[in-house]
């Protein structure tokens, strides 16, 4: 019942009060972003895969410029993430506008993170079920290490979390998720300052 229902319906009402109550927070955020990102935009887009593997646009806040070296290629993640992104991404302000991608049904508030279309072909049949249920804004892998642990690692939490899902794991996820925020634990692998790629082994 809760899996297939209520949790839709939580998801959508604690989204829509979620973004009145910190909307300061979303438009203080743009604002600084508009100055940090020289031009680049405020808002990040790109196409993921969310439950049953259906495609849908996931959005964020841009933390990284568009500054390019002298042959026009893009710098380095390191090189354009931007001191206030930095900082943002740090307490996982830059997920906030996923709570639009919740409203529309895309996503919800806790499962699997929706990672990147062109790891589809490369997961086992086992990490495919990770896309039995909607994609999360946070998840059990999140709380276990987030971006410290390897793909393979995640996929197995991802599944883990498929297959025992119910509203205490939910909540127990929802508190550990602020504690991470607040100890900035698992940010990012170490040397990176973004995740490491999936090639299909990591």
């Amino acid at each position: 019942m809760y899996k297939n229902y209520i949790k839709r319906i939580l998801d959508f009402l604690i989204a829509l009060v979620a973004l009145v109550c910190l909307s300061p927070i979303l438009i203080i955020e743009i604002l600084l972003l508009y100055f940090a990102n020289e031009g680049a935009g405020v808002f990040f887009t790109q196409d993921r895969p969310g439950k049953d593997e259906k495609i849908f646009r996931l959005i964020k806040f841009k933390t990284m410029n568009e500054k390019r070296n002298a042959s026009g290629e893009l710098l380095p993640d390191k090189d354009r993430l931007t001191k206030v992104g930095r900082v943002i991404r740090s307490l996982s302000l830059d997920e906030l506008p996923q709570l639009l991608n919740v409203l529309k049904g895309d996503m919800s508030l806790i499962g699997p993170r929706p990672l990147l279309v062109k790891y589809l072909p490369l997961y086992s049949r086992e990490q495919h079920r990770r896309h039995e249920v909607r994609p999360g804004i946070t998840g059990w892998a999140q709380v276990n290490g987030r971006n410290a642990i390897t793909h393979t690692k995640k996929f197995e939490y991802d599944v883990w979390y498929v297959d025992n899902l119910t509203f205490m794991l939910d909540v127990k996820i929802f508190f550990l998720t602020i504690k991470k925020i607040f100890i900035r634990e698992g940010i990012s692998t170490a040397g990176r300052a973004t995740a490491e790629a999936f090639n299909g082994h990591n």
